[in-house]
């Protein structure tokens, strides 16, 4: 076992100090710049919202219209299994709704005042998917339009 060559150190750098950068800095101050700030919505409401902005990487998506198209998604493709084992109407779901789905997860980040491209930090980077996971169940950034007790 020889000692720490530069190589580790780089792989090092590469894998966890890069994205902590992306990780850790603020999202920008002032009101959001991706739109007013989008409506809860109830499972129905969320799946035809998920299904009509099927490309549509404008705008905000809020946390139950995620979670609740992210469940809708899931729930299908547990199902298209228990029925067809040898996965081909899986695939072909996971092909219809590849999509929709990065669409949906851009708009949430958006939510959080947050360009989509962070998605790429879970895809890309171990760490990064602990810190997308959190940005999904994160609360929308505060909109200085609405009046709160707090401000």
């Amino acid at each position: 076992m020889g000692s720490f060559s530069l190589w580790h150190w780089l792989i090092l750098l590469i894998l966890v100090i890069v994205p902590l950068i992306f990780i850790f800095r603020k999202p920008p101050a002032g009101p959001n710049r991706f739109g007013g700030p989008p409506d809860a919505m109830g499972f129905g409401q969320a799946i035809s919202s998920y299904f009509r902005k099927y490309v549509d990487f404008t705008g905000r998506a809020s946390r139950s219209e995620f979670w609740f198209s992210t469940l809708f998604v899931v729930l299908v493709s547990v199902a298209l299994y228990a029925v067809d084992r040898t996965e081909v109407s899986n695939r072909i779901w996971s092909l219809a709704t590849l999509l929709p789905s990065i669409a949906m997860a851009t708009r949430r980040f958006h939510d959080i005042n947050r360009s989509g491209w962070h998605q790429l930090l879970g895809l890309l980077f171990p760490i990064g998917t602990i810190a997308v996971l959190v940005w999904y169940c994160r609360a929308p950034a505060a909109d200085h339009s609405r009046t709160s007790v707090f401000a």
